[in-house]
Protein backbone atom coordinates (compact mmCIF):
# COMPACT_ATOMS: atom_id res chain seq x y z
CA UNK A 1 0.00 0.00 0.00
CA UNK A 2 1.52 3.28 -0.85
CA UNK A 3 0.97 6.11 1.13
CA UNK A 4 0.01 8.63 -1.75
CA UNK A 5 -3.11 6.85 -2.51
CA UNK A 6 -4.78 8.93 0.88
CA UNK A 7 -3.85 12.20 -0.80
CA UNK A 8 -6.92 14.15 -1.32
CA UNK A 9 -8.24 13.44 -4.51
CA UNK A 10 -8.22 16.34 -7.05
CA UNK A 11 -10.95 15.27 -9.33
CA UNK A 12 -13.50 13.07 -8.51
CA UNK A 13 -12.55 9.89 -7.97
CA UNK A 14 -13.76 5.96 -7.47
CA UNK A 15 -11.67 3.35 -6.12
CA UNK A 16 -11.19 -0.25 -6.41
CA UNK A 17 -10.44 -2.18 -3.04
CA UNK A 18 -8.87 -5.78 -3.81
CA UNK A 19 -5.63 -7.58 -4.26
CA UNK A 20 -4.05 -7.20 -7.58
CA UNK A 21 -6.22 -4.18 -8.92
CA UNK A 22 -3.96 -2.82 -11.56
CA UNK A 23 -3.98 -5.96 -14.07
CA UNK A 24 -7.73 -5.92 -13.84
CA UNK A 25 -9.28 -4.79 -16.92
CA UNK A 26 -11.27 -2.19 -15.04
CA UNK A 27 -8.49 0.25 -15.18
CA UNK A 28 -8.61 0.35 -19.00
CA UNK A 29 -12.37 -0.26 -19.42
CA UNK A 30 -14.11 2.07 -16.81
CA UNK A 31 -11.96 5.67 -19.10
CA UNK A 32 -13.94 4.38 -21.72
CA UNK A 33 -17.13 3.88 -19.95
CA UNK A 34 -16.95 7.39 -18.48
CA UNK A 35 -16.39 8.63 -21.95
CA UNK A 36 -19.53 7.01 -23.10
CA UNK A 37 -21.41 7.99 -19.76
CA UNK A 38 -20.88 11.09 -19.78
CA UNK A 39 -19.33 11.40 -16.22
CA UNK A 40 -16.78 14.04 -17.09
CA UNK A 41 -13.30 14.19 -15.59
CA UNK A 42 -13.42 11.47 -13.23
CA UNK A 43 -10.73 8.82 -12.76
CA UNK A 44 -10.24 4.97 -10.97
CA UNK A 45 -7.33 4.72 -8.49
CA UNK A 46 -6.77 0.81 -6.82
CA UNK A 47 -6.34 -0.12 -3.45
CA UNK A 48 -4.57 -3.35 -2.67
CA UNK A 49 -4.78 -5.40 0.34
CA UNK A 50 -3.75 -8.79 1.63
CA UNK A 51 -6.35 -11.23 1.95
CA UNK A 52 -7.94 -10.69 5.26
CA UNK A 53 -5.41 -7.99 6.16
CA UNK A 54 -5.25 -6.36 9.54
CA UNK A 55 -8.63 -4.82 10.45
CA UNK A 56 -7.06 -1.15 10.90
CA UNK A 57 -6.09 -1.13 7.22
CA UNK A 58 -9.52 -1.69 6.14
CA UNK A 59 -10.80 1.00 8.54
CA UNK A 60 -8.16 3.54 7.04
CA UNK A 61 -9.47 2.80 3.70
CA UNK A 62 -13.07 3.57 4.46
CA UNK A 63 -12.44 6.74 7.07
CA UNK A 64 -10.17 8.15 3.89
CA UNK A 65 -13.14 7.95 1.51
CA UNK A 66 -15.70 9.12 3.41
CA UNK A 67 -13.91 11.97 4.72
CA UNK A 68 -12.52 13.11 0.96
CA UNK A 69 -15.17 15.13 -0.46
CA UNK A 70 -13.97 13.74 -4.17
CA UNK A 71 -13.75 10.12 -3.15
CA UNK A 72 -17.13 9.42 -4.22
CA UNK A 73 -16.92 5.63 -3.37
CA UNK A 74 -15.52 2.11 -3.94
CA UNK A 75 -15.93 -1.32 -5.58
CA UNK A 76 -14.62 -4.00 -3.02
CA UNK A 77 -13.61 -7.51 -4.13
CA UNK A 78 -11.70 -10.35 -2.39
CA UNK A 79 -12.09 -8.22 1.16
CA UNK A 80 -15.62 -8.01 1.02
CA UNK A 81 -16.61 -10.07 4.62
CA UNK A 82 -13.25 -8.55 6.03
CA UNK A 83 -14.04 -4.81 4.99
CA UNK A 84 -17.37 -5.28 7.14
CA UNK A 85 -16.82 -7.48 9.92
CA UNK A 86 -13.30 -4.41 10.29
CA UNK A 87 -15.92 -1.54 9.41
CA UNK A 88 -19.60 -1.86 9.74
CA UNK A 89 -19.59 0.63 12.76
CA UNK A 90 -17.97 3.45 9.92
CA UNK A 91 -20.90 3.28 7.83
CA UNK A 92 -23.72 5.52 8.34
CA UNK A 93 -25.74 2.90 6.86
CA UNK A 94 -26.36 -0.52 5.50
CA UNK A 95 -28.49 -1.50 2.87
CA UNK A 96 -30.99 -4.61 2.91
CA UNK A 97 -28.21 -7.08 1.51
CA UNK A 98 -25.06 -6.04 3.24
CA UNK A 99 -26.95 -7.12 6.59
CA UNK A 100 -28.07 -10.04 5.27
CA UNK A 101 -25.40 -11.26 3.75
CA UNK A 102 -22.39 -9.97 5.77
CA UNK A 103 -20.68 -8.10 3.43
CA UNK A 104 -19.63 -5.22 1.44
CA UNK A 105 -19.49 -4.99 -2.55
CA UNK A 106 -19.99 -1.41 -3.15
CA UNK A 107 -19.52 1.61 -0.83
CA UNK A 108 -21.62 5.22 -1.86
CA UNK A 109 -22.37 8.10 -0.32
CA UNK A 110 -25.51 9.88 -0.12
CA UNK A 111 -24.97 13.44 0.88
CA UNK A 112 -23.01 13.07 3.94
CA UNK A 113 -24.17 9.64 4.76
CA UNK A 114 -21.28 6.70 4.10
CA UNK A 115 -23.06 3.52 2.43
CA UNK A 116 -21.75 0.15 2.32
CA UNK A 117 -23.82 -1.87 -0.14
CA UNK A 118 -23.62 -5.85 -0.96
CA UNK A 119 -24.32 -5.84 -4.67
CA UNK A 120 -23.17 -9.69 -5.23
CA UNK A 121 -26.93 -10.90 -5.06
CA UNK A 122 -27.81 -9.34 -7.69
CA UNK A 123 -25.12 -9.29 -9.73
CA UNK A 124 -24.68 -13.33 -9.28
CA UNK A 125 -27.98 -13.80 -10.44
CA UNK A 126 -27.86 -11.51 -13.51
CA UNK A 127 -24.74 -13.21 -14.51
CA UNK A 128 -25.72 -16.61 -13.80
CA UNK A 129 -28.83 -16.12 -15.95
CA UNK A 130 -27.15 -14.95 -18.93
CA UNK A 131 -25.65 -18.49 -19.49
CA UNK A 132 -28.10 -20.82 -18.01
CA UNK A 133 -31.34 -22.09 -20.04
CA UNK A 134 -34.59 -21.26 -19.00
CA UNK A 135 -36.07 -24.12 -16.23
CA UNK A 136 -33.08 -25.63 -15.96
CA UNK A 137 -33.04 -27.22 -12.84
CA UNK A 138 -36.68 -28.09 -12.81
CA UNK A 139 -35.77 -30.00 -16.30
CA UNK A 140 -32.35 -31.26 -14.98
CA UNK A 141 -32.78 -32.16 -11.25
CA UNK A 142 -28.74 -31.15 -11.25
CA UNK A 143 -27.09 -29.93 -8.12
CA UNK A 144 -24.40 -27.16 -7.50
CA UNK A 145 -20.99 -27.27 -5.81
CA UNK A 146 -19.67 -23.76 -5.07
CA UNK A 147 -16.04 -24.25 -4.21
CA UNK A 148 -15.22 -21.42 -1.72
CA UNK A 149 -17.52 -19.85 0.82
CA UNK A 150 -16.46 -16.14 0.90
CA UNK A 151 -19.15 -13.07 -0.27
CA UNK A 152 -19.74 -14.34 -4.16
CA UNK A 153 -20.33 -17.63 -2.45
CA UNK A 154 -23.25 -16.39 -0.32
CA UNK A 155 -24.39 -14.18 -2.94
CA UNK A 156 -24.84 -16.93 -5.61
CA UNK A 157 -26.28 -19.82 -2.97
CA UNK A 158 -29.01 -17.15 -1.78
CA UNK A 159 -29.61 -16.71 -5.39
CA UNK A 160 -29.97 -20.03 -6.36
CA UNK A 161 -32.16 -21.19 -2.62
CA UNK A 162 -34.85 -18.07 -3.55
CA UNK A 163 -38.34 -19.46 -3.42
CA UNK A 164 -39.40 -17.24 -6.11
CA UNK A 165 -37.61 -19.79 -7.92
CA UNK A 166 -40.23 -22.29 -6.77
CA UNK A 167 -39.33 -25.72 -8.00
CA UNK A 168 -36.36 -24.24 -10.91
CA UNK A 169 -33.77 -24.77 -7.94
CA UNK A 170 -30.89 -26.61 -8.03
CA UNK A 171 -31.79 -30.55 -6.41
CA UNK A 172 -28.79 -29.50 -3.74
CA UNK A 173 -25.95 -27.14 -3.02
CA UNK A 174 -22.80 -28.35 -1.65
CA UNK A 175 -20.45 -25.43 -0.73
CA UNK A 176 -16.66 -26.45 0.09
CA UNK A 177 -13.81 -24.13 1.47
CA UNK A 178 -10.60 -24.66 3.40
CA UNK A 179 -10.97 -23.04 6.65
CA UNK A 180 -13.96 -23.93 8.70
CA UNK A 181 -14.68 -20.59 10.25
CA UNK A 182 -15.61 -19.42 6.78
CA UNK A 183 -17.82 -22.21 5.99
CA UNK A 184 -19.57 -21.91 9.65
CA UNK A 185 -20.28 -18.40 8.80
CA UNK A 186 -21.73 -19.18 5.74
CA UNK A 187 -24.28 -21.80 7.05
CA UNK A 188 -25.14 -20.07 9.92
CA UNK A 189 -26.36 -16.96 6.95
CA UNK A 190 -28.42 -19.66 5.07
CA UNK A 191 -30.01 -20.95 8.51
CA UNK A 192 -30.70 -17.04 8.85
CA UNK A 193 -32.03 -17.10 5.27
CA UNK A 194 -33.71 -20.37 5.77
CA UNK A 195 -34.28 -23.16 2.98
CA UNK A 196 -36.39 -25.85 1.80
CA UNK A 197 -33.26 -27.76 -0.37
CA UNK A 198 -30.63 -29.67 0.62
CA UNK A 199 -27.69 -27.69 1.97
CA UNK A 200 -24.29 -29.53 2.62
CA UNK A 201 -20.56 -28.08 3.84
CA UNK A 202 -17.40 -29.53 3.72
CA UNK A 203 -14.31 -28.37 4.88
CA UNK A 204 -11.93 -29.19 2.13
CA UNK A 205 -8.57 -28.72 3.26
CA UNK A 206 -6.98 -29.65 0.01
CA UNK A 207 -8.13 -29.98 -3.28
CA UNK A 208 -8.68 -33.86 -3.64
CA UNK A 209 -11.26 -33.23 -1.37
CA UNK A 210 -13.41 -31.38 -3.81
CA UNK A 211 -12.20 -33.38 -6.30
CA UNK A 212 -14.22 -36.65 -4.36
CA UNK A 213 -17.25 -34.28 -3.99
CA UNK A 214 -17.30 -33.44 -7.80
CA UNK A 215 -16.70 -36.68 -8.66
CA UNK A 216 -20.16 -37.37 -7.36
CA UNK A 217 -22.34 -34.57 -8.44
CA UNK A 218 -25.39 -35.72 -10.67
CA UNK A 219 -25.00 -35.37 -14.81
CA UNK A 220 -25.89 -31.69 -15.49
CA UNK A 221 -24.33 -29.98 -12.16
CA UNK A 222 -22.88 -26.57 -12.03
CA UNK A 223 -19.34 -26.42 -10.50
CA UNK A 224 -18.24 -23.18 -9.43
CA UNK A 225 -14.79 -21.32 -8.28
CA UNK A 226 -15.78 -18.67 -6.22
CA UNK A 227 -12.19 -18.78 -4.41
CA UNK A 228 -9.97 -16.25 -5.96
CA UNK A 229 -7.59 -18.95 -7.03
CA UNK A 230 -6.58 -18.60 -10.56
CA UNK A 231 -6.49 -14.68 -10.31
CA UNK A 232 -5.69 -12.84 -7.00
CA UNK A 233 -3.72 -16.00 -5.82
CA UNK A 234 -2.07 -18.92 -8.57
CA UNK A 235 -3.81 -22.14 -8.35
CA UNK A 236 -6.71 -24.10 -8.43
CA UNK A 237 -9.62 -25.57 -5.53
CA UNK A 238 -9.49 -28.89 -7.34
CA UNK A 239 -6.45 -30.78 -9.40
CA UNK A 240 -6.12 -31.95 -12.66
CA UNK A 241 -7.54 -35.37 -11.87
CA UNK A 242 -10.83 -33.95 -10.71
CA UNK A 243 -13.81 -35.24 -12.77
CA UNK A 244 -16.45 -32.45 -13.99
CA UNK A 245 -20.05 -33.51 -13.83
CA UNK A 246 -21.21 -35.21 -17.48
CA UNK A 247 -23.40 -32.63 -19.37
CA UNK A 248 -22.37 -30.06 -16.69
CA UNK A 249 -21.43 -26.58 -16.38
CA UNK A 250 -18.26 -24.72 -14.98
CA UNK A 251 -18.22 -21.65 -13.80
CA UNK A 252 -14.83 -19.69 -12.52
CA UNK A 253 -15.92 -16.25 -11.38
CA UNK A 254 -12.28 -14.61 -12.42
CA UNK A 255 -11.65 -13.68 -15.68
CA UNK A 256 -8.25 -13.24 -15.63
CA UNK A 257 -4.94 -14.50 -13.81
CA UNK A 258 -3.49 -17.93 -14.56
CA UNK A 259 -7.16 -19.36 -14.50
CA UNK A 260 -6.10 -23.12 -14.28
CA UNK A 261 -9.45 -24.00 -12.97
CA UNK A 262 -11.28 -23.26 -16.39
CA UNK A 263 -7.81 -25.29 -18.04
CA UNK A 264 -8.94 -27.85 -15.86
CA UNK A 265 -12.40 -27.34 -17.54
CA UNK A 266 -11.40 -27.38 -21.23
CA UNK A 267 -9.36 -30.55 -20.51
CA UNK A 268 -13.27 -32.33 -20.50
CA UNK A 269 -15.49 -29.98 -22.34
CA UNK A 270 -15.82 -32.45 -25.59
CA UNK A 271 -15.30 -35.81 -23.58
CA UNK A 272 -17.65 -34.97 -20.52
CA UNK A 273 -19.64 -32.28 -22.98
CA UNK A 274 -19.01 -29.57 -20.35
CA UNK A 275 -20.59 -25.66 -20.88
CA UNK A 276 -17.73 -23.52 -19.82
CA UNK A 277 -18.08 -19.68 -18.48
CA UNK A 278 -15.70 -17.30 -17.02
CA UNK A 279 -16.17 -14.25 -14.64
CA UNK A 280 -16.83 -11.51 -17.67
CA UNK A 281 -20.09 -11.21 -17.30
CA UNK A 282 -20.17 -11.39 -13.76
CA UNK A 283 -17.63 -8.94 -14.08
CA UNK A 284 -19.42 -6.34 -16.87
CA UNK A 285 -22.38 -6.44 -14.48
CA UNK A 286 -20.45 -6.07 -10.86
CA UNK A 287 -18.85 -3.01 -12.25
CA UNK A 288 -21.98 -1.04 -13.94
CA UNK A 289 -23.96 -1.94 -10.83
CA UNK A 290 -21.12 -0.26 -8.39
CA UNK A 291 -20.51 2.68 -11.10
CA UNK A 292 -24.28 3.78 -11.09
CA UNK A 293 -24.51 3.35 -7.23
CA UNK A 294 -21.22 5.61 -6.94
CA UNK A 295 -21.92 8.12 -9.57
CA UNK A 296 -26.07 8.12 -8.89
CA UNK A 297 -26.61 7.30 -12.58
CA UNK A 298 -29.13 4.87 -14.32
CA UNK A 299 -27.28 2.10 -16.14
CA UNK A 300 -29.85 -0.86 -17.39
CA UNK A 301 -29.13 -4.54 -16.99
CA UNK A 302 -30.09 -5.84 -20.38
CA UNK A 303 -30.51 -3.28 -23.50
CA UNK A 304 -28.98 -1.29 -26.13
CA UNK A 305 -26.88 0.96 -23.34
CA UNK A 306 -25.50 -2.31 -21.82
CA UNK A 307 -24.99 -3.72 -25.00
CA UNK A 308 -22.65 -1.02 -26.06
CA UNK A 309 -21.04 -1.03 -22.58
CA UNK A 310 -20.51 -4.22 -23.27
CA UNK A 311 -19.04 -3.83 -26.59
CA UNK A 312 -16.27 -1.37 -25.09
CA UNK A 313 -15.37 -3.21 -22.27
CA UNK A 314 -14.36 -5.87 -24.85
CA UNK A 315 -12.32 -3.62 -26.95
CA UNK A 316 -10.08 -2.35 -24.27
CA UNK A 317 -10.23 -5.69 -22.95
Amino acid sequence: MTPSIYQAAHKPTIYFIGVTTSKSSIMKVFPEWAKYLRLGDCQIRGMDFKWHDEPEKYRRAVQFIKEDPLSLGSLVTTHKIDLLKACADQFDVLDEYAQLMGEISCISKQGHNSVGHAKDPITSGLSLEAFLPPGYWKETGAEVLVLGAGGSSVAITWYLMKEAHSDNRPSRIIVTNRTVPRLEQIEEIHRRLGTSIPVEYHHAPNPETSDDICRRLKPGSLVINATGLGKDAPGSPLTDAAQFPENGMAWDFNYRGNLLFLDQARAQERVRDLKIEDGWIYFLHGWTRVIAEVFHIHIPTAGPVFDELSRIAACVR
